[in-house]
C-alpha cells in the first residue's frame, strides 16, 4: 500500500471511529482533515472504501432516506470490530513512514488516541527529517546561489521559512509532550482504547 493509501485508510477508520458516515460526509470529512492543500476525490476515496469493506474493516449498509423516495438509497459506512482493532494497531504505528508529508496530518489528527510515548516518538522524527531537509536545501542553494534569479530566490526562501517555522512548531510540542502533554489527551486515549475492547 503506498503512503497516501495507508494515510487515507488511517483518516477513514478513525472518522468512521466516531460516527458512521456515507460516502459524501466522509469525503468532505477527510478533506478537513486533509487540510485545503490536498482534494480527495470519489475516484480515490470509493476504491478505498470497497478495499477496507473486503478487508472486513467496514461495513456498507445501505439506507433509504425517507425524504427522498424515488432516489438510490445512500450507502452508510460503519466501523467493524476488526476495523477498530486494525484502527488501533494502525496508531501504534510510529515508525519513519509516521514522520512523512503523507501521513504525518492525518496521524497528528489523532494523536488525542495515541499514547504519549508514540506521540513524542512521531514529533521527534517528523522534526529530525525536516531538519536534515533544511540543512540539505541550505546546502544546496549556497552552491546554486549565482546561477538562480531573484524569484528562485525568493521561493527558495519561502519554502525554507516554512519548514523552519514547522521546526519550531515541533519543538514547541515535543516540550508539551515531555512536561505532561495536553490535559485530554490521555483520557481521550483510554477512553477510546476501552472502547475498542469491546
Amino acid at each position: 500500500m503506498t503512503r497516501r493509501g495507508a494515510a487515507l485508510e488511517v483518516a477513514v477508520l478513525g472518522l468512521l471511529h466516531d460516527a458512521p458516515m456515507h460516502g459524501y460526509e466522509l469525503r468532505k470529512q477527510v478533506n478537513a482533515l486533509l487540510g485545503w492543500g490536498r482534494i480527495l476525490s470519489y475516484g480515490t476515496l470509493y476504491p478505498a472504501l470497497k478495499a477496507l469493506t473486503k478487508d472486513g474493516y467496514i461495513v456498507a449498509d445501505e439506507t433509504v432516506v425517507p425524504e427522498a423516495r424515488g432516489r438510490r438509497a445512500k450507502i452508510v459506512y460503519k466501523l467493524t470490530a476488526e476495523g477498530k482493532e486494525h484502527f488501533a494497531q494502525a496508531l501504534e504505528d510510529s515508525g519513519p513512514s509516521t514522520w512523512d508529508d503523507e501521513t504525518f496530518g492525518v496521524r497528528f489528527a489523532f494523536f488525542a488516541r495515541t499514547d504519549a510515548a508514540s506521540r513524542v516518538r512521531i514529533l521527534e522524527g517528523r522534526r529530525s527529517r525536516l531538519e536534515e531537509r533544511l540543512d540539505n536545501v541550505r546546502k544546496a542553494g549556497q552552491r546554486k546561489r549565482d546561477r538562480v534569479d531573484s524569484y528562485t530566490l525568493e521561493l527558495q526562501r519561502h519554502g525554507l521559512e516554512s519548514v523552519e517555522r514547522e521546526v519550531k512548531w515541533l519543538t514547541e510540542l515535543i516540550d508539551r509532550e515531555r512536561s505532561g502533554g495536553y490535559p485530554d489527551a490521555d483520557s481521550t486515549t483510554s477512553t477510546d482504547l476501552n472502547t475498542t475492547e469491546k
